[in-house]
């Protein structure tokens, strides 16, 4: 068995797409994932599974199972927990000086991009807003509020040709604390 962290996309934002957090529990125990638990109402979900199942014929039961039950499609990311850790050691706008927990986000990418795609996104000045792709994660630092960020999913998604969901750095500590115990 494997603990794996799933990330929705767009469930519960301003009353669309909404799936109570017990019915999501319940929908993935149905697909024999053990030892279920949501973090808040934004479609965060550890669980364990067989660790010989690949990520992305996880994501599309999860996605098939959604679109079976409530008639949307939702665009899901499952990452191991050790991508999770890695995550969070791997920020680099951690690293500066004047770093601030509520400026940080990581945008969760369905794979890693083409080298081609990653250097013409990189070229892309929002400053002072920035980000930094690393493999199949896009580090963001926000100078202001997210929501008013150009650095947006639809931006790479647009940009990178993959699906994109993005969490602030508060919930990516708080999935780590609840992978730990």
């Amino acid at each position: 068995m494997q603990k794996y962290i799933a990330i929705l996309r767009g469930i519960n934002v301003g009353g669309h797409r909404k799936i109570l957090m017990k019915d999501l529990r319940d929908l993935l125990q149905k697909l024999n994932f053990e030892n279920v638990q949501t973090y808040i109402q934004s479609g965060n979900v550890i669980f364990e599974f067989d660790d010989k199942v690949s990520k992305p014929d996880i994501e599309n039961q999860i996605t098939n199972s959604i679109k079976t039950k409530y008639g949307f499609d939702v665009p899901v990311i499952v990452r191991k927990e050790n991508d999770l850790f890695e995550i969070l050691n791997s920020n680099p706008f951690i690293k500066s000086d004047d770093f601030d927990i509520n400026r940080l986000a990581i945008t969760f990418l369905g794979e890693i991009p083409a080298t081609d795609k990653v250097t013409l996104i990189e070229q892309i000045d929002f400053s002072p807003d920035k980000f930094k792709i690393i493999g199949n994660n896009a580090f963001v630092y926000c100078s202001g509020k997210y929501s008013e960020s150009k650095i947006t999913n639809q931006f790479f998604e647009n940009k990178l040709k993959t699906n994109a969901t993005t969490r602030n750095w508060k919930t990516i500590k708080k999935l780590c604390e609840l992978l730990e115990k």
